[in-house]
């Protein structure tokens, strides 16, 4: 395993701002090179490239601004809840009518309700079982 020329072609400049590893470079020990290649082999002499720092100090820089990015990623996407009433979509009230009169079980129910409506369990469930208690309880009848 010696190093054959290759990867001068993948010989990678070093980054402004940021480290080699933060910015998707690696290091082959043999050809003593840092590349851009994707893989884990090096293209030149087959050794694994090192895709994290050694040093302790840049190991830990490394893992700050990879909290640092994930943190950020997670603050901009916020999961979209649809809020479905039960008065608010006519598909909703048959579907629940449709249950309870078939004997559909609530988990069928819910099932179909996420499906079309994609609503949240929770929500299915409270309406499924709102619908399903109005059907169990004793009408009375005064005499």
């Amino acid at each position: 395993m010696t190093c054959k020329g290759i990867c001068t072609r993948y010989k990678a400049q070093k980054p402004v701002g940021t480290g080699r590893y933060a910015s998707g470079q690696r290091r082959c020990q043999i050809c003593e090179i840092f590349i851009k290649w994707e893989g884990l082999w090096c293209p030149c002499c087959g050794y694994r490239l090192r895709t994290k720092p050694r040093n302790l100090k840049y190991k830990a820089k490394l893992r700050a601004r990879v909290e640092a990015d994930a943190a950020s990623v997670k603050s901009q996407t916020t999961p979209q809840v649809v809020v479905v009433d039960a008065t608010s979509s006519e598909f909703v009230k048959e579907t629940l009518e449709t249950a309870v009169s078939e004997g559909w079980t609530k988990t069928k129910t819910v099932a179909e309700l996420r499906k079309s409506e994609g609503m949240t369990i929770k929500k299915a469930r409270e309406l499924v079982k709102e619908a399903f208690e109005a059907k169990s309880k004793p009408i009375a009848i005064k005499a």
